[in-house]
């Protein structure tokens, strides 16, 4: 599908390019066809105004740029006088042939190709005057210009399809990104679900069996509702990870005391900590506020939480903290005593499905909390990162504070 994305992207773009060195190298030549031929014209009417002053190239006008003669007629049309020096015009044939020829079309001025000359006619009600002025050099102009901008073209065209070819992969990139991201989350997905849809058949299979008892039966219906809340709370993350990469989705924010949510969503977890041998220590900045949705910022932090708690070592001390930074930032802080993180999980932390110890994939943890705490702080326009050092397992996260 990528290559097919390129490849169109690449045929696109160079049929805009083709047709548009097409038009430009046209207009450069039609532009300079008519430049040329509207010198001549010109030339060719001052000459036509006067044309016997021109006898002898010494003393034509400044204008005159190409080799011309003129052809003065009588009212029947007989040769009465020739002018220009630049031909040959003893030759009546030639004269009469070129005269044939201009009064064979009804229009003032043309090209006759066969003799390589431009006329030019004037009637007045005694006599004609004929200008002839040679194209030879503007001809060799145009071809040598039809030359230079197919050149031109075929270079710009092979120039433009390289950065096309190009461009193209750095165009297609985030949607192979995406495209990517999109496979490994379907098949980590797919691989969370088959486990306990596993489970979930093999003790309704087993129910159905005669050979077991009341109370295995009631024990296979329990794997049953475990596996089934397990995966009803998977699907769940999964969707608001989709509502969350909705770029229609719009929350509606509203002003929220972080300092009093912070305080209220820990409590809960004081009975956990405490059960679990952990030492939880809170140090929040009173009259913190911020712009957003109480309910996502609730969920951010216990998801900070219960990773703490999933992942803090035995007998080990949980920090929370909420500060001020500077006059229009805060951070909030959850930190903990635990296995230290290696730098090449660090990077991968946010990542949906991803899970720096794989041994834990069946405490419940899916792998997705850490992803949906990053997509709730972008959309209050913060940031979240982690940090890992002297054994200590920082989450932080940085949002825009109201002022007080």
């Amino acid at each position: 599908m990528i290559k097919k994305l390129r490849l169109k992207f690449v045929l696109i773009n160079m049929s805009i390019v083709t047709i548009l060195l097409c038009i430009i190298l046209g207009l450069v030549f039609y532009f300079t066809s008519a430049n040329l031929e509207q010198e001549s014209l010109s030339m060719m009417r001052n000459i036509a105004a006067q044309p016997f002053r021109l006898d002898t190239p010494e003393e034509r006008g400044e204008d005159v740029r190409l080799p011309f003669f003129a052809l003065r007629l009588g009212a029947n049309g007989d040769l009465l006088a020739t002018g220009g020096g630049y031909y040959d015009l003893s030759d009546a044939a030639f004269l009469d042939s070129l005269i044939d020829a201009t009064f064979a079309t009804p229009k003032q001025f043309g090209v006759l190709s066969e003799y390589n000359l431009r006329y030019y006619r004037v009637d007045t009600p005694l006599s004609q005057c004929l200008v002839f002025a040679d194209i030879s050099s503007e001809r060799a102009t145009l071809n040598g210009l039809v030359k230079t901008c197919c050149i031109i073209g075929v270079v710009g065209f092979l120039l433009f399809l390289w950065v096309s070819i190009l461009l193209s992969k750095w165009a297609v990139r985030p949607v192979e990104q995406a495209w990517k991201q999109q496979r490994q989350f379907v098949a980590a997905a797919s691989h969370e679900l088959k486990t306990p849809l596993t489970v979930i058949m093999t003790n309704a299979e087993l129910m159905q069996s005669p050979t077991y008892d009341e109370s295995k039966r009631e024990k296979f219906l329990g794997s049953i509702l475990t596996m089934s809340g397990q995966m009803k709370r998977l699907i769940e993350q999964m969707l608001e990870l989709a509502r969350s990469d909705n770029a229609e989705t719009k929350t509606v924010f509203a002003e929220v005391e972080l300092s009093r949510l912070v305080t209220q969503t820990v409590l809960p977890f004081e009975s956990v900590f405490f059960e679990k041998g952990l030492t939880l220590t809170t140090d929040v900045e009173e009259s913190v506020r911020v712009a957003g949705d109480q309910t996502q910022l609730r969920e951010l932090v216990e998801i900070l939480l219960d990773n703490a708690q999933k992942y803090a070592g035995e007998k080990g001390r949980v920090w929370v903290a909420l500060r001020k930074r500077g006059k229009s930032r805060c951070v909030l802080t959850v930190a903990d005593e635990g296995e230290e993180i290696p730098p090449e999980a660090l990077q991968n932390l946010f990542k949906r499905f991803y899970r720096a110890d794989p041994a834990r994939s069946r405490s419940g943890s899916f792998g997705l909390g850490l992803s949906i705490a990053e997509s709730i702080a972008i959309q209050h326009r913060g940031k979240i990162w982690a940090e890992s050092k002297d054994g200590i397992n920082r989450f932080s996260v940085e949002l825009p504070c109201l002022s007080v």
